[in-house]
């Protein structure tokens, strides 16, 4: 058990309550890719990826980041199986996300980011993008997917 434990995570109706920017996390032990939107929650845009290894660091240097870049609310993918049911990886990432959410001190949602990495690679194969490119791009183009599917949904939601 964590001192994370108690700290609640938002939903999407607490996210779009929101007004600014987002960012779109799609966390990993080695890379973490990052995406934020722009102030009308129009478009997402990949900007990268943070590789400064163990969860803290890495939830403190988005944490820094997100204050650059007057980010107001987080997603983050949440790993899910493709029926649904959730592993250690998505208990991991919730961990993040709530240290995300101490360190930044905003809200903090998760979102199911099932088939991100795979409409990810279809977009680098479409665009041949190989090697040591694609690995360094294919973390922030699925944060991408991630926070343009969380727009996508927060238009839509009453």
């Amino acid at each position: 058990m964590s001192e994370f434990d108690s700290i609640a995570l938002a939903d999407l109706s607490e996210i779009k309550e929101t007004k600014g920017r987002l960012i779109g996390v799609d966390f990993g032990e080695a890379r973490t890719g990052l995406a934020v939107s722009d102030a009308s929650r129009f478009l997402a845009s990949g900007i990268g990826n943070v590789r400064v290894g163990g969860i803290d660091k890495t939830a403190a240097e988005i944490a820094r980041i997100i204050k650059e870049k007057g980010v107001v609310a987080a997603v983050v993918g949440l790993p899910r199986n493709m029926d649904g049911s959730e592993g250690a990886r998505a208990d991991r990432c919730r961990d993040f996300a709530r240290r995300l959410s101490a360190a930044a001190g905003i809200p903090v949602a998760m979102t199911d980011e099932r088939l991100t990495t795979v409409a990810a690679s279809r977009y680098l194969n479409a665009t041949d993008t190989r090697g040591g490119r694609r690995k360094n791009v294919i973390d922030s183009l699925s944060a991408e997917i991630i926070l343009q599917n969380t727009i996508d949904r927060l238009k839509n939601m009453n």
